[in-house]
């Protein structure tokens, strides 16, 4: 692929909503799609601690501790910032309702992306078949090498072992289909879900990675909007 600033879903086309995913060529919010070039301060972004809290974003903005936002509003732009991370953007194409989500291994064995649909379902009466979801670069299985504690928690999320390959005797773990799985065991059709093929670690001139740079680097993200 290029080194475009953006990469856009195929499943989440519709008049008045936007949703993509950035690179380390995206500079600023003016990269984004012209419907959604919005002006900063109507960007929302959590603060990202890995645990299995979703804000439902109201008109407060303040920022709160969470890795997943839910919002019915439009005219604004929400979003998680992932550095190997899974990026998940949702869209309920009946309801319009919009979420993102921030699923590192800790999200994904405390269900961040189920409890995120959960949410959808309770507060705003989604359906499971009217949410598109859309799973962004990350960090794919063929370099993600972790211990045992992590195979065991993510295995335990899942309720399979599909998710983890044993290699040489070391564990790597499938992040993104562990996601899938969470989404398709709530009702999600697996035909309303977009995964991208691009892993972060395999593609440093196109993605940060924080394994890849053995430490601090920066962000890409997921976003999505509505007007």
């Amino acid at each position: 692929m290029k080194n475009e600033p953006i990469i856009e879903p195929q499943n989440i086309i519709s008049s008045g909503v936007k949703a993509f995913f950035t690179t380390r060529a995206f500079n600023s919010i003016e990269d984004a799609p012209g419907e959604l070039n919005y002006d900063i301060d109507n960007v929302y972004l959590p603060i990202q601690k890995h645990t299995n809290a979703v804000h439902v974003l109201n008109s407060d903005m303040t920022q709160v501790i969470a890795d997943a936002v839910v919002t019915d509003r439009k005219g604004i732009l929400i979003g998680v910032q992932v550095a190997d991370c899974v990026p998940v953007l949702l869209y309920d194409r009946q309801r319009s309702v919009i979420g993102a989500v921030h699923a590192g291994w800790r999200g994904t064995a405390k269900l961040i992306l189920k409890n995120a649909i959960i949410t959808m379902q309770e507060r705003f009466n989604s359906s499971a078949e009217d949410i598109l979801i859309a799973m962004g670069p990350s960090i794919r299985q063929c370099c993600y090498e972790a211990g045992a504690d992590v195979k065991e928690a993510v295995a335990e999320a899942t309720g399979e072992n599909s998710c983890c390959q044993v290699k040489n005797g070391k564990y790597f773990i499938d992040l993104l289909s562990a996601n899938r799985y969470q989404a398709v065991s709530m009702g999600i059709p697996a035909d309303n879900i977009w995964q991208s093929d691009d892993c972060t670690f395999c593609n440093p001139e196109l993605f940060y990675s924080y394994r890849y740079a053995k430490g601090t680097t920066g962000r890409q993200g997921g976003f999505i909007g509505m007007w």
